[in-house]
């Protein structure tokens, strides 16, 4: 038990380490593809290595055009839109800020949830937790210095349009892709192969440019695809039926620690006080928005009075 317990601890530390280089690994791509091409290459290697676990697994594809057709939407929702978007940003800011506002896909779910899904309605804590991300992400963006629509604004807010649509088909999943029972990893299989074909039909227009390959893209692109992309989501899966969900999310907390850290010290970015802070007042804003604030004092008052 215990053995299985360290799997699933390195597991997590794994999947902490991979997504959050991913931002890493987009800008060593960037240094020989176009943002197109990145994505691409991400979703196609993803879908290579989700088909071989498929393989191995001896798990059967589904047959219903139904599913097929949500994947679809899926696909374009949590990969095709999204990895565009991240890739493109990354030309004008850092890999480190990228992660960042990765980190507010939770906050953007719950909203995006609680208009949509009757069940997800607003509740004091989750108010407080959208409050506390919001005045994060002005903290990241830095708004005392004026609004000064450049690349690098553009570029931070393609970086919140792909969480939106992270956000969106996580709720658009949950109607109409998770009542449906299908086996997780069919359902990787199926959004990165779905994107992978959608994303090869537009190549032509948009991925056409000239590519320049070397170890550091080759392997960059190997990473974020196979092991990101890939790899990564059975991990989850299986860090999701050891701890739960809740605590699984916790990697969540740590991906922009460990993309912050990777862009400054693998590429010498620079970090200014506010990108730290910012996150960190997202991250409180996740802890709130699930009543973890709200339980640790509880927990804190409970002990006081057992010391008197």
């Amino acid at each position: 038990m215990r053995l299985a317990g360290f799997g699933v601890t390195v597991r997590f530390a794994l999947l902490a380490i991979v997504w959050g280089a991913s931002f890493l690994f987009i800008k060593v791509g960037l240094g020989g593809l176009s943002p197109a091409q990145v994505a691409l290459a991400r979703v196609a290697l993803g879908a290579f290595a989700l088909a071989a676990v498929l393989v191995v697994r001896r798990r059967p594809l589904p047959r219903d055009p139904v599913l097929w057709g949500h994947l679809a939407v899926v696909s374009i929702l949590l990969c095709v839109v999204p990895f565009l978007l991240f890739s493109w940003a990354e030309q004008y800011i850092s890999s480190g800020l990228a992660s960042i506002f990765n980190a507010t896909t939770p906050l953007i779910t719950m909203l995006l949830a609680a208009a949509a899904l009757p069940e997800e309605r607003f509740t004091p804590p989750r108010v407080l937790g959208l409050l506390l991300g919001f005045l994060g992400v002005l903290t990241i963006v830095g708004v005392w210095h004026g609004v000064d629509v450049s690349h690098q604004l553009t570029a931070q807010l393609a970086c919140l349009g792909a969480t939106t649509c992270y956000g969106a088909c996580f709720v658009y999943m949950r109607r109409f892709v998770s009542p449906r029972g299908t086996d997780p990893v069919v359902v990787a299989f199926g959004q990165t192969a779905s994107a992978t074909v959608i994303l090869g039909a537009l190549a032509p227009a948009i991925a056409a440019t000239p590519v320049q390959l070397d170890f550091a893209v080759v392997a960059s692109m190997l990473a974020l695809g196979v092991l990101g992309t890939g790899l990564a989501y059975v991990w989850n899966v299986r860090i999701i039926a050891a701890w739960g969900a809740a605590n699984a999310s916790a990697v969540t907390y740590l991906t922009p620690v460990v993309g912050v850290l990777l862009g400054v010290l693998v590429l010498g970015e620079p970090v200014s006080w506010n990108q730290p802070a910012g996150a960190l007042l997202v991250v409180l804003g996740i802890l709130a928005a699930h009543g973890k604030l709200r339980a640790r004092r509880a927990t804190r008052r409970e002990a006081e009075l057992v010391g008197r």
